[in-house]
């Protein structure tokens, strides 16, 4: 079968490309080389939905990053995805810093973000007490919020898949060869090949390995590790919002901030590595973040520490994002750590791209311009701490009991919501989709307690799933 566009890359941006050209009357495949969608940069970031107040003026990265914020935050609140507007609060700690925040602020403004302002010390110490001693200002930026980063590319991965995209996962494409007149490309990709008439390169950690395959070239992808650090919820109450640093050229620095979760999240570090494949933490820089947390937030040494992970940025040699078009190919490259935040606006000025080449963009019968692929977006379970959760409703548990039985006390997943995971349009293949679905194995004990009764709810489902006569799986 010949498809209009094939999209690789599973990420956050490639599931928000398919979710956006399922809009059109296109016949469209999403590769994910791994087993599931999410699983590379996207699952590892620190979860805040950016406003773009510190990106460079007239980047392309500041506008998508803008653009996407804008269309994120409504998405959100359709989609049930939990966000909390917590704001951020800059801080400058050495009078040298201080005297750069006021240029930070102007190019907040010029790049359309205006309600940031400076902030005097008291204020500083008001909104956050529990800050070290010595910070010299700050600046408040009331729109720097978090967000529950992994139901966001399930969403759009489920609205894509429920309009029409094929979703191939554990496909990676090793080949690229142009079809006779210029008239797309042949993937190898799997068992068998696969042709398209567009291309769109999402790949992230391998988008420049992608990119030769189509004749490409310009950029490098160099990896930039970040271990963060996760505090438990009793943690919770010594930040109210996102603590950021003073940025440099480099790195916007380390972050302390609250998660939609109700946990405190501390990092990343910047490391540039060599490895695409290596997240594993260190003792060196996971001292250098519990000394970088004990002085911006005196408090956390005295909390217990939940977890520690590390994820790889895809940085380049380049500071804006390698977003082009060259014939019927997209590059779709460099995004970095703000590609959550700007998913939704690349998606857009992609699709925008591929018109621009001829790809016909005509909208789905009873789809007009601007709607959403679908009449709403899915609804997805609300995994934050801010909102009710399923075992805290009366009425659903008196509906299905199993809404009330708890499976992972730590995070208090029960075994109603383990089992619509399981049954999703897009089930998990393992226990860590499963925990990035519904946060079971996630908290305190990191499912010491826990794992046995999870593990035998998923295994039990993977049997009736592979039962004679039970339906196919997506």
């Amino acid at each position: 079968m010949s498809w209009d566009v094939a999209i690789i890359g599973g990420g956050v941006v490639g599931t928000a490309i398919a979710r956006e050209l399922a809009r059109y009357q296109l016949r469209c495949v999403l590769l994910e080389a791994d087993g599931d969608v999410g699983t590379g940069t996207t699952k590892a970031n620190t979860a805040i939905l950016h406003t773009g107040f510190d990106a460079t003026p007239g980047t392309l990265e500041s506008r998508l990053v803008a653009r996407g914020a804008a269309l994120l935050r409504e998405y959100a609140a359709r989609a049930g995805i939990a966000v909390e507007p917590t704001g951020a609060l800059l801080v400058a700690w050495t009078e040298e810093q201080a005297g750069r925040l006021d240029a930070i602020a102007a190019k907040s403004k010029a790049n359309g973000y205006t309600r940031i302002r400076s902030v005097p010390v008291s204020e500083v110490y008001q909104r956050e007490p529990h800050l070290g001693p010595d910070a010299a200002g700050g600046l408040w930026v009331p729109d720097e919020w978090v967000i529950d980063p992994w139901s966001v590319p399930l969403a759009y991965a489920t609205e894509a898949v429920r309009a029409g995209v094929d979703l191939r996962l554990g496909t990676r494409v090793t080949g690229v060869s142009d079809l006779p007149g210029g008239d797309g490309f042949e993937l190898t990709a799997g068992p068998k090949p696969l042709r398209c008439r567009f291309a769109v390169n999402a790949a992230g950690l391998a988008s420049d390995v992608v990119d030769r395959m189509f004749g490409g070239g310009g950029f490098t992808i160099r990896p930039r590790k970040g271990e963060l650090i996760v505090y438990d919820k009793l943690a919770r109450t010594l930040v109210s919002s996102v603590i950021l640093p003073v940025p440099t050229a480099r790195t916007k620095g380390v972050v302390v901030a609250p998660t939609v979760f109700g946990n405190v999240l501390l990092g990343p570090t910047a490391e540039d590595v060599t490895d695409r494949a290596d997240r594993s933490t260190s003792a060196a820089g996971l001292s250098a973040l519990l000394a970088d947390g004990r002085r911006i937030l005196p408090g956390l040494a005295a909390e217990e520490v939940t977890a520690t992970y590390a994820g790889l940025r895809a940085a380049t040699e380049h500071s804006d994002y390698q977003l082009g078009l060259y014939g019927r190919y997209v590059r779709v490259a460099g995004i970095r750590s703000t590609g959550l935040t700007a998913s939704l606006g690349i998606a857009e000025h992609v699709a925008g791209l591929l018109g621009e080449a001829g790809l016909p963009l005509k909208p789905r019968p009873g789809f007009g311009e601007g709607e959403s692929a679908c009449a709403a977006p899915p609804l997805m379970p609300y995994l934050g701490e801010a909102g009710p959760r399923p075992y805290q409703d009366a009425a659903r548990i008196a509906a299905d009991p199993a809404y009330g039985e708890i499976a992972c006390h730590c995070e208090r997943v029960t075994r109603g919501e383990i089992r619509d995971a399981l049954a999703s349009d897009l089930p998990p293949a393992g226990l860590d989709g499963l925990r990035r679905r519904t946060r079971a194995m996630n908290g305190r004990c990191q499912a010491f307690y826990c794992r046995a009764a999870v593990s035998a709810q998923f295994e039990q489902a993977q049997f009736e799933q592979a039962k004679p006569g039970a339906p196919d799986g997506d």
